[in-house]
């Protein structure tokens, strides 16, 4: 039985997955990463404020299903709810466990560098302090290094020198290529003129600046500003050798589908929800077809818009959500309580959308979740 009851009182027939790219190989005309979530353990006290407790063995399986897609993982970034329940231990743990699984099956694996172990007022010494810390524990894991946005750097700094001066000590010390990460305040509203300036033209003139001093440090910059034609100006101006990684989860078939004048890479959240349709997307821009690269990606476009939509940075509950109805995990629950973060109607067109791009695999098993949630919220079935 694969009928629901949506709130509203629709009656809606799930038709199940229908896309299935299980053992596809990486792609090797893109470099492409999901951001992925992180389980929790729906026994313990995740609460708010309380530590991170997981589910290791659920949080490290979905990895595996990223890199049997073909994916590579961006481990403990902003969708593993950095900033948002999950502390600076379970990270450290996560990004250990999370590289020995990745060596294990020569899997891609990049993690999040960022600040968050700080507590209570600092001074920027305690912030880069606080980078070099992670940083080290990143590159002993054995994944490459993503110097994440920092609230506290974003809180701190008075100007643009400030952010030069902290990021140029990082990427002089770093001891191998780094990845640099710019995300705009539709993702954390704490990160509002980060690099130094509103004016988002400024703020690029002190990244660019950083850049082409730091070319040898910097594999790339992920950016995450959902703003299409910025990312392409900036794109263009890149030195040579850097790569752009878009974080743009509104408008990533064509920025990774490029132009005559290149393309972007990606390192995106929404890949976690629409794994199985990328590897067979990446492989047609592998042969050369961008018009079937599109054609695959193009209808996960309403469901990432819908997902990402304001407050964006609630995002994390509707990945979990799926994550849920697709088998991934046995229950929809979220350290620090997020999964009250998006609303019963928000996540019924959630559910909806993503069985219209095929990727619920298991029909029956979707419905009949689906419908115990819609029951406790009050949605009779």
């Amino acid at each position: 039985m694969t009928e629901i009851v949506l709130p509203g009182g629709e009656r809606y027939q799930l038709r199940g997955g229908a896309v299935a790219s299980a053992g596809t190989a990486p792609a090797h005309s893109r470099i492409a990463y999901a951001a992925a979530h992180v389980v929790a353990d729906p026994l313990a006290e995740n609460v708010p404020g309380a530590p991170a407790a997981l589910d290791w063995d659920a949080t490290l399986a979905f990895r595996h299903h990223l890199w049997r897609h073909g994916l590579g993982v961006a481990e403990a970034m902003d969708t593993a709810q950095r900033g948002m329940g999950l502390d600076y231990p379970a990270v450290r743990e996560l990004v250990r466990r999370s590289a020995s699984e990745a060596r294990s099956v020569g899997g891609r694996i990049v993690a999040g560098v960022a600040t968050d172990q700080l507590d209570g007022p600092v001074k920027i010494s305690e912030v880069l302090d606080a980078y070099r810390e992670q940083l080290a524990d990143v590159q002993e894991a054995g994944a490459v290094p993503v110097i994440m946005c920092s609230r506290h750097m974003a809180a701190l700094a008075t100007s643009p020198d400030d952010y030069v001066s902290v990021y140029s000590t990082l990427l002089s010390e770093a001891d191998s290529p780094v990845l640099l990460h710019w995300l705009g305040p539709m993702f954390d509203p704490a990160l509002a003129g980060y690099w130094g300036s509103l004016d988002v033209s400024q703020a690029a003139d002190t990244v660019l600046g950083l850049l082409k001093d730091h070319t040898s440090t910097v594999d790339g910059i992920k950016m995450s500003l959902l703003d299409a034609d910025f990312e392409i100006k900036f794109r263009r101006r890149l030195p040579a050798g850097v790569r752009m990684y878009t974080g743009d989860d509104f408008n990533y078939p064509s920025l990774i589908a490029g132009d005559d004048h290149g393309y972007s890479d990606a390192l995106l959240g929404v890949f976690a929800a629409i794994a199985p349709a990328v590897g067979p997307a990446l492989a047609e821009l592998d042969k050369g077809s961008a018009d079937g690269f599109r054609a695959l990606l193009d209808p996960t476009v309403p469901l990432a818009r819908h997902l990402f939509g304001a407050p964006t940075q609630y995002y994390k509950t509707g990945i979990v959500f799926l994550s849920w109805l697709s088998g991934h995990q046995q229950h929809f629950t979220m350290v620090g309580g997020l999964q009250s973060g998006r609303s019963v109607t928000h996540l019924a067109r959630l559910l909806v959308l993503a069985d219209e791009a095929g990727l619920l695999p298991h029909a029956d098993l979707a419905a009949a979740r689906a419908r115990s949630f819609f029951s406790v919220a009050g949605v009779p079935q």
